[in-house]
């Protein structure tokens, strides 16, 4: 929806900055989509070296279940910072991974769709 733009760009620059902060390197790019009450971030790159490393060992599900398990461990602040930027409530949340090429995607279900123009 082009009418939400600016909600678009600052959820996305939240969940970057977050995501670097906790990580110690964020993602190289993200794009923020809202339809309805839900709002889906997909955030491209920002897997650390260790990460890296378990991936070039074949050991892809070490490296999802250990993203899963941090991004769960930070689901509050991420719901927060979700919620501040739409004005609505959370409901639920839920993230996933995919390494080729490295994406993340971080889901969130919103109380009640958000306005044309300004969240509320």
């Amino acid at each position: 929806m082009p009418e939400h733009g600016e909600v678009r760009a600052a959820l996305s620059n939240a969940l970057v900055a977050l995501i670097k902060e906790h990580y110690g390197k964020g993602p190289t790019a993200a794009k923020s989509f809202i339809n309805d009450e839900y709002v889906l971030t997909v955030l491209e790159g920002g897997l650390t070296r260790n990460e890296e490393t378990l991936l070039a060992a074949g050991m892809h599900s070490v490296v999802r279940d250990y993203r899963l398990s941090f991004q769960q461990a930070i689901r509050g602040e991420l719901c927060g910072a979700v919620e501040r930027v739409t004005g609505r409530r959370v409901l639920d949340y839920h993230s996933q991974i995919v390494f080729e090429p490295p994406r993340s995607f971080e889901i969130f279900v919103l109380d009640s769709p958000l306005a044309s123009g300004a969240p509320h």
